[in-house]
Formats: structure tokens, C-alpha cells, sequence
């Protein structure tokens, strides 16, 4: 063309943005400025087009200065064009401004502003505008309300229901966009009647709507409705798309049936979409969740043309769940060398594989990428990371992840709390409480569950307490995990009335439930309530699972009842299809230990389908100890030294054995070779709560600040037990274990109807056990020991335990049960 005038270049321009090729047409902006030719609102308008695309925001602000230059800040065409260019930027209060300084303000404008308030997520600045716009007299088109629609996921159902009675009394006309968002809304909610009552209004159909309509039966998991939508939807003659398919796999994926996912796979490869990035991501993650062969969602990731970070996040995530951590990071790998971008979700599963294998060094790796791409601005990201570092035991690193995060929730606390649990840390645990409330995030009901565990760990009943009246303040003491910490917190603190009680709050109690109560009932010697309960729970309708089974010959090993032990070992496999762990057979030795059978309990370790640890070998030794049966005891011995030499409980049990056999030169002489290998016993230590704060005595200790007044108290109560006429002897050397010293501190410090509650690391030597038996003979209070095997409750001379000999026993069997 000799002579190019601006409607020329305009049309050029506006035929690369069409064709969105909005480099080159930026690049022929450039040439058009370079000729002189003045460009006029439309062309500016093609190139803020461009801009807003390309996210171009530089380039973006040098064509809002044309616009001022040239006298067009007014024009409404340009300045709905620049809302939409500064709300994708990012940059919506500035948005906002270039709105209000609009003259004559009409329904684009309008709509394009409630649109950059939705994509903000600024929800009720949205609804606020639209209010605005109809004070103003500006009347709204299905956009504006498709846009609204979307804003009323967020602030609920309500919302949504008020713009739908609004649109119709506009009288607006129910187009297939509008249906569709209507729909779509409901659906959201799971009002499926509603959903389709509004589908079926006007006879027009699409596959948006079609899978509209699925998408929301499946979101509601009713499954039978959504494949019936989809055989009306083929007969109505409408295809399915990708994302039709992809609704219905998710589905399948959400009740596990592989048979459904395998015959909506058929349709995908008779449509010919196996290719595609979604129907194949759908697919990836179906067969990852429904397959127990990772090899069926790897070959139908293999056949997608171009994976989306998506479908590899499903691969990694899918690899990662399965257990095969190692697949999960060459995935990873695979996907980064191929040029696709993690986002925060495959971040955040790479890091649950890194939790799980615990590997320090591809924790670090990640967490340098993650600095690299400044991803842990990314609340996910950062959880993730945090639960990482808090799963290798390095909680200063995960409190360091925690500080630089930019935002933090709930979940970032209760990653920190339910790790600190595992790690048996439980103070460190309730200390994340003081920084949850000075950071003003508040408990939800996995938080709440996690404190009420470390409360439970640490037997802090006053704390426990608190939480609970905070959990119905809070309104989070009806949700389920809660309610099972607090049967939890009350078995494991000795009060199972409360327990009881929590239990018949749960108004659909699970498996969980059943079992928290049975342990609180088994740990405390309530032995035929726990069987009781065990009963009621399979009358109810519940079905045991292996913890159930710990519990319950937990609890017939503590009533010496063998055979009906026995009776439930056998009934695992024959009548509920459970196949003992090696914890079930730890039992199963302890039972036939506790009754003599020691010859029983060794043809249990030889037969069974495990490997023995050095734990059954201990609680054989136990056994061995308590009916003085030095033959095998040394040969168990020996087996569990071989196994883990570092254990200095096999030497103490052996030593002990050949001092109550009448052989104290070899009890010497074993004590010496533990002492020569670097071995010492495990120090003893109690620890009790008092005005929410943890009182901690070690054997022997004398750091207390009252240690002087204790010691005095422990000495006034021996003497009262001799004036008694009670045959206590005075063990020099156990006169301040740990447990006296509790006890004294206790009745010194707490209120005379209150009970002593301590908690011990490690079982109450029989001395202390007799002591306290002793003590509450004439002193009128309840002393409530949990050591590390079971729940002692002291009253009137007599214990929970029932049998003294049985601590002997006690010692040794100190497995999952007694955390269960």
C-alpha cells in the first residue's frame, strides 16, 4: 500500500491480536509509532488487548500514558480495556481507581470491573459494585451475572440463590452461558434438584451443560445419576468432550472403582482422546488410585502427546501414595528435564515423599529450588516444606520455614504439632498453641486434635481440659477427630467415666472411637468392660480391625485370660480375614508368658511368618524372669543381644533373673559386661502438670527449687508406714526414684480432693508400686501412675493393676498397644 492511514495499521494490528499473535502485534505497534501514523482508541485498545494477554504490564503502563496523552482517559471502550489489563497484572486497587474516574460508565465497564474483583477473589467488593450498578441504573447482561455467579461459591449458597431471584426479576432471558452458571452453582452446593430444574427450563443444550450436569453428580458422588446423564446426553445426539470423560473419571476415582474407570477408558479410545492432556490426566490419576499396579496409570501417561504439570503431578503424586517414593522423584526429574514447571501441588507431593522416606538430602534440594523460584511465597509450598523438616526431627529448620512464610494457617501448625506428637515431644507440641494465637490463626478441628494428643501424651489433664471447653466454644467439639482425642485424652488420663462420656457424645462414632475407648477402658484394668465394649462395638455393626485386635489381647493378657486370648488370635484370620502383624504376635507371646507357657510363647517366635525383633525377645525374657527360667531366659537373651547389642534392657532382665534365681555372681558379672560395653540403663523420669505447668523429676534428682521440702515429704511418709505396722522396707537406693518424688511433690502441691496425676517414661518399679499402694491406705486421695505401659489408679491401699507380680511382666511389654 503506497499510502497506510491509521485504519490500515489498525486493521493489521487487530488482525495479529485475532490470531493471537500479540508479540507481533506489539512488534507492529512499535513500526506503526516509528511511521508517525497517530494511533486512535481501537488501535490502543488491540494493543492493551495484547498487554493484558502477555501480562505485559511495562508495556501496558507506556500505552496508559498514549491514552492520557491523547485525550482518551474517558473513553469507556479503552478504560474497560485497561481494568482488565491492571486486574491481570495483579494491580486491582489501581483497577478500581481507573473505574472511578470513568465518565458515563455502562455495562462492559461495570462487568469488567466485578470480573477483575472475582478473579482477585475480592468476593464481596464484587457484589458491593454490583449493588452499586444497580442503584446506578446500569443495567447488567448474562456476563455481569455469570461472573456474579461465580463469586457466590465463595460467599455460599445464600448469595447465589438472591442473584438468581434477581435475575429473573430483571427478566433476564435464560440463555445456554447463564443455564450453564446457574448449574454450575448449584452444583457446587450439591442441590442437584435445583441444578436440574434449571437445566430443564429452556429445551437448549450443549456439552458445557451436559458436563455441567455430570460434573455435578459426580461432585456429589452419586455416580448411578451422572452415568445416566451421560447415556440422555449421547441419545440427545451431543458428544462428549475431554472434560465430560474427566468428570466421570474422577468419579470413579473418588469411590475406587477401577471397573467404571476401565470402561470410560474404552469410550476415551473410541473418541480418540487418550491423547489428550486432560481425559490422560484424568485417567493417570484414576488408575493411580484404583490400580494396585502403578504400571496401568504409567502407560496411560505414556500415551499423552504433551503431559500438562498436571498429569505429572498426578504421576508423582500417585507413585508417592502407592509407596514407590524412589519412582516419585525420577518422575519429578523426568518432568523438569522435559522443560514442564512445577507448580505448588507438585511441589508440595514431591515433599510428602520426602516426609515419608525422610531424605534429608532431597529436602534440601527441593527446598533450594523452592527458594530459586520464589514458590514458598505459596502457603501449600510452605506447609509442605514445613511437615518435610518437621518428619526428619529437624524442628529448627521447620520453625525457620515457618517464620519466613508470607502467610500461615492452620495446617501450618498443626504439621508442626502432629510431628512433635510422633516425636514424642509433647510440651514442644502445646507450646505451637502461643504461637498459633499470636500469629491470630485460629484452631481448627485438626489442630484441636493434634493439642488434645499432646495433652493426652503428657497426661496434662488441665490442659486438656481447657482445650476441651475451647472446642465447644469454638463449635469444633462435634467433629469426629476431635471427639476421639477427647476419648483419647480421658482413657489415657485414667478418667473413664469422662471418656464414657465423650464416646456417647459421638453421634456416629467409627472405628477409631471403638477402639480409643476399649484402650482407655484395657490401660486402666477395667479388663470386662474393654471385652464388653469389644462386643457392643461388633453388635453395632463395626467391623475390628488390627489395632481393635492389640487392644483386645492387650486386655486378655493383663486379666490372665489365655484362652480366650487364644480364641481371638485364631479369629483374626479364620473369621475376619486379618492377618497378624508381628505386634499381634508380641501379644500373643506376652499372654503365654504372663500364664507360664513359656515353651508356647518360644514356639510362637519360631513359627511365625516374621522375622522376631528384639521387642518379642524382651518380652520373652520378661516372661522367663517372672517364673525364674534361666535356661531359656539366656538363650533369649543371647538372640536379642544379637539383634540389637545396643540395648542394655537385655542385660538388666538377664542380671535380674540370676539375682531372684539365687545366682548374684552372675548378675555381677552380666552387669560388668553391660558397664564394659558402654551401656547404662535408661534414667527414670516423671513428670506431672500443675497450673499448666510440667513438673519433671529424674532418679535421684535434686534440681527441683522445692527439691528440700520433697525430699522431707517422701521421708514423713515412710515414717508414717513404719508407725503404721506396715512391713515396708526402706530401699536406700530407691528411696528418691522418680516416682516418690512425684508423688510427694504431688500431695504437697495439689488440693486436698484433687487427684495426683504422674506420668512415667518407663514401667513403676514394684518397690514404688508397693509404696503408693501403701501411701493411700491413710492418705484419703487417688493417685493416678501412667508409666510407660499402663495406667495405675491408686485408692484405699489397692491398685487398677489388681496384681503386683504382674509389673514384672509390665516392663518388658511396652509396644504400639500402649499408644494405640
Amino acid at each position: 500500500m503506497p499510502d497506510r492511514d491509521v485504519v490500515s495499521w489498525t486493521g493489521m494490528l487487530s488482525a495479529y491480536v485475532r490470531n493471537g499473535r500479540y508479540d507481533e502485534a506489539l512488534e507492529f505497534f512499535d513500526s506503526m509509532s516509528i511511521s508517525g501514523q497517530c494511533p486512535n482508541e481501537f488501535t490502543l485498545s488491540s494493543v492493551l488487548r495484547s498487554c493484558s494477554l502477555l501480562g505485559d504490564f511495562d508495556y501496558g503502563t507506556r500505552i496508559h500514558a498514549y491514552v492520557i496523552k491523547l485525550g482518551f482517559e474517558s473513553n469507556q471502550y479503552l478504560g474497560s480495556t485497561m481494568i482488565d489489563l491492571y486486574a491481570k497484572c495483579g494491580f486491582t486497587d489501581e483497577a478500581c481507581k481507573i473505574f472511578k474516574n470513568m465518565d458515563n460508565r455502562d455495562t462492559i465497564s461495570w462487568t469488567t470491573i466485578i470480573s477483575s474483583l472475582v478473579q482477585a477473589e475480592k468476593f464481596s467488593q464484587a457484589l458491593a459494585h454490583y449493588m452499586d450498578m444497580i442503584c446506578a441504573g446500569v443495567h447488567p447482561n448474562e456476563f455481569t451475572f455469570v461472573k456474579l455467579l461465580a463469586a457466590s461459591y465463595s460467599l455460599g449458597l445464600n448469595y447465589g440463590k438472591l442473584l438468581h431471584a434477581h435475575l429473573i426479576r430483571l427478566g433476564m432471558r435464560l440463555n445456554l452461558v447463564l443455564k450453564t452458571a446457574l448449574v454450575n452453582m448449584y452444583s457446587k452446593y450439591q442441590k442437584m434438584e435445583d441444578a436440574i430444574k434449571v437445566s430443564n427450563q429452556t429445551p437448549d443444550y450443549d456439552v458445557l451443560l451436559w458436563t455441567s450436569v455430570i460434573s455435578g453428580f459426580t461432585q456429589s458422588l452419586r455416580v448411578t445419576d451422572a452415568i445416566a446423564a451421560l447415556h440422555e446426553m449421547e441419545l440427545s445426539g451431543i458428544v462428549p468432550n475431554n472434560f465430560t470423560y474427566s468428570s466421570i473419571l474422577k468419579a470413579s476415582s473418588e469411590i475406587l472403582s477401577l471397573e467404571l474407570g476401565k470402561q470410560i477408558h474404552s469410550r476415551i479410545i473410541k473418541a480418540g482422546l487418550e491423547y489428550d492432556t486432560c481425559a490422560g490426566g484424568a485417567l493417570v490419576d484414576m488408575y493411580m488410585k484404583c490400580s494396585d499396579l502403578a504400571e496401568d496409570a504409567l502407560e496411560a501417561f505414556r500415551d499423552i502427546t504433551s503431559p500438562s504439570v498436571i498429569t505429572w503431578t498426578s504421576l508423582i503424586a500417585g507413585f508417592s501414595e502407592h509407596g514407590f517414593e524412589k519412582d516419585s522423584f525420577q518422575s519429578f526429574a523426568e518432568m523438569r528435564a522435559v522443560g514442564v514447571q512445577p507448580n505448588s501441588f507438585t511441589l508440595s507431593s514431591i515433599l510428602r515423599a520426602c516426609s515419608t522416606v525422610k531424605s534429608h538430602s532431597q529436602t534440601v534440594k527441593l527446598h533450594g529450588l523452592i527458594v530459586k523460584t520464589k514458590a514458598g511465597c505459596d502457603t501449600v509450598v510452605g506447609n509442605a516444606l514445613v511437615d518435610a523438616y518437621a518428619a526428619l526431627g529437624m524442628v529448627d529448620d521447620a520453625w525457620h520455614v515457618v517464620t519466613s512464610m508470607i502467610h500461615r494457617d492452620a495446617i501450618t501448625y498443626t504439621c508442626l504439632a502432629t510431628r512433635m506428637n510422633q516425636m514424642c515431644r509433647y510440651e514442644v507440641a502445646l507450646d505451637v498453641i502461643v504461637r498459633m494465637y499470636m500469629d491470630d490463626v485460629e484452631m481448627d478441628g485438626f489442630s484441636m486434635a493434634s493439642f488434645l494428643s499432646s495433652s493426652a501424651g503428657l497426661a496434662a489433664m488441665e490442659t486438656g481440659r481447657q482445650l476441651h471447653c475451647y472446642s465447644i466454644k469454638a463449635g469444633l467439639a462435634s467433629g469426629i477427630s476431635v471427639s476421639n482425642a477427647l476419648v483419647d485424652l480421658y482413657g489415657k488420663c485414667g478418667c473413664t467415666d469422662d471418656a464414657y462420656r465423650a464416646f456417647k457424645g459421638i453421634s456416629e462414632p467409627d472405628i477409631v472411637s471403638w477402639n480409643g475407648l476399649i484402650s482407655g477402658l484395657a490401660s486402666t484394668g477395667h479388663i470386662s468392660s474393654a471385652l464388653s465394649t469389644f462386643d457392643d462395638m461388633r453388635l453395632a455393626g463395626f467391623k475390628p480391625d488390627s489395632i481393635t485386635f492389640l487392644l483386645v489381647l492387650f486386655a486378655c493378657s493383663h486379666g490372665g485370660l489365655v484362652e480366650l486370648g487364644l480364641e481371638h488370635f485364631q479369629s483374626m484370620r479364620e473369621k475376619h480375614e486379618i492377618a497378624p502383624q508381628l505386634d499381634h504376635y508380641a501379644c500373643l507371646v506376652d499372654l503365654l508368658g504372663r500364664a507360664g507357657r513359656l515353651e508356647d510363647a518360644m514356639e510362637v517366635i519360631m513359627t511365625m511368618p516374621f522375622k522376631p525383633d528384639a521387642l518379642i525377645y524382651k518380652t520373652l525374657l520378661g516372661a522367663c524372669k517372672s517364673h525364674r527360667n534361666i535356661a531359656l531366659g539366656e538363650y533369649v537373651a543371647r538372640q536379642g543381644i544379637e539383634l540389637d547389642p545396643s540395648d542394655p534392657a537385655f542385660y538388666v532382665l538377664l542380671a535380674n533373673l540370676y539375682e531372684e534365681s539365687g545366682q548374684p555372681d552372675l548378675a555381677k558379672s552380666t552387669r560388668r559386661v553391660m558397664r564394659e560395653r558402654g551401656l547404662k540403663k535408661n534414667p527414670g523420669q516423671c513428670w506431672m502438670e500443675i497450673r499448666n505447668k510440667v513438673h519433671l523429676f529424674n532418679a535421684g534428682d535434686r534440681s527441683h527449687p522445692q527439691i528440700n521440702e520433697i525430699h522431707e515429704k517422701v521421708e514423713s511418709l515412710i515414717t508414717e508406714l513404719k508407725n503404721r505396722g506396715n512391713l515396708y522396707q526402706d530401699y536406700e537406693d530407691s528411696s528418691y526414684h522418680s516416682e516418690k518424688l512425684a508423688v510427694a511433690f504431688g500431695l504437697l502441691r495439689t488440693p486436698r480432693n484433687a487427684s495426683v496425676r504422674i506420668s512415667k517414661n518407663m514401667r513403676i518399679c514394684s518397690e514404688c508400686h508397693n509404696f503408693i499402694m501403701l501411701v493411700t491406705q491413710f492418705v484419703d486421695r487417688e493417685i493416678i501412675v501412667r508409666d510407660g505401659n499402663r495406667l495405675h489408679v491408686f485408692k484405699k491401699g489397692e491398685c487398677s493393676c489388681m496384681v503386683a507380680a504382674s509389673l514384672q511382666q509390665d516392663e518388658i511389654f511396652h509396644n504400639s498397644v500402649c499408644h494405640s
